[in-house]
């Protein structure tokens, strides 16, 4: 096996490159949540008693609440531009690029697709779900996820290159499969669905808590979609993403079967990559037939990405298997 160590170094850089763009991207995110509670706490604070503001004389009840002229104005003035927003999705886009780049070489440089080993997956995977995020503008406004989306894609990426980067090796014998291509791509898609799901839950649980009274410092959410609305989508998102997972699940036995002369084995990987489709199948028929909504649909969404993760990070350290090479 040849290995073009040039294209190793490109690919190296081009991960630090992105990982500094999605860093930018992620402060801007953050401001422009920032931006959203001052625009949310202007109006609020625009209130003052009625003495003291526009010169009427109290009835005697109170003063009354009102606006003057100039808040009035204020108040039905087009929101600042979102400056902040723009300049992240234009950061995110560009590190995007430069993300599926570093993938490109990796795969380039080591012949074959990048995702054999967790160092390669996390390169991937992240890449997918930064993509996700992207692709689901296209129909739905979510870019008030960024922060998280992107939060999570460096914190992954960060301890992937840090903590388990190795160099180009050749694959183990049963990795030298098609199915390499199709069953760990489709997986990555699935994980990108359900970190878009879990995002949607987080936020919803935060609308629920603020409606409540539960939350009153978080004035960014009153310009972001009630907690049904957040619900819904991320139901939406957490079917398109069990689909994926599910065809993950039939490819993985047939993998399995091809390389090891078995469907189902009983392995740590596999064991748990079954307990992950049980629970989004818990949550897609509890939600569809015993009308579970707010809450416990959005902690479930929840504690099922954290099992997706819980099986690329603890499963593969921890837990011997056949899937052992995938800590490699």
């Amino acid at each position: 096996m040849i290995v073009n160590e040039t294209l190793v170094s490109y690919s190296v850089i081009a991960v630090y490159s992105a990982m500094a763009i999605y860093t930018l991207a992620f402060i801007m995110f953050t401001l422009d949540l920032s931006r959203r509670s001052a625009s949310v706490a202007a109006p609020v604070a625009a209130l003052q008693p009625v003495g003291a503001r526009a010169g009427v004389v109290s009835d005697g009840a109170g003063d009354t609440l009102v606006l003057d002229s100039a808040d009035a104005a204020a108040s039905t003035a087009q929101p600042p531009a979102p400056r902040y927003l723009r300049a992240a999705m234009a950061l995110t886009m560009i590190g995007w690029v430069i993300h599926l780049g570093a993938a490109l070489f990796r795969g380039l440089a080591a012949g074959r697709v990048p995702w054999a080993n967790m160092f390669e997956f996390s390169l991937t995977a992240t890449a997918i779900v930064v993509g996700v995020f992207l692709l689901v503008q296209l129909w739905n406004d979510l870019r008030f996820l960024g922060a998280f989306v992107l939060g999570f894609a460096l914190l992954a990426l960060g301890i992937g290159t840090t903590n388990f980067y190795v160099d180009v090796v050749p694959l183990p014998p049963a990795l030298q499969s098609g199915w390499l291509v199709i069953h760990v791509f489709v997986a990555s898609l699935g994980t990108g669905f359900f970190a878009i799901g879990a995002a949607l839950s987080v936020v919803q649980l935060l609308q629920a808590r603020r409606v409540a009274g539960g939350v009153s410092r978080l004035r960014f959410l009153d310009t972001l979609p009630a907690a049904e609305v957040l619900e819904n989508l991320a139901y939406r998102v957490i079917v398109v993403g069990f689909v994926f997972w599910s065809f993950t699940l039939i490819a993985g036995a047939v993998w399995a079967e091809r390389a090891w002369g078995r469907y189902w084995g009983w392995d740590t990987k596999e064991v748990w990559t079954f307990i992950i489709w049980t629970i989004f199948a818990g949550y897609i028929h509890a939600r569809a037939t015993r009308g579970w909504r707010g809450s416990r649909s959005a902690w479930l969404a929840i504690i099922g990405f954290s099992a997706v993760v819980f099986n690329f990070t603890i499963v593969n350290l921890f837990f011997k298997g056949l899937h052992a090479y995938s800590g490699l």
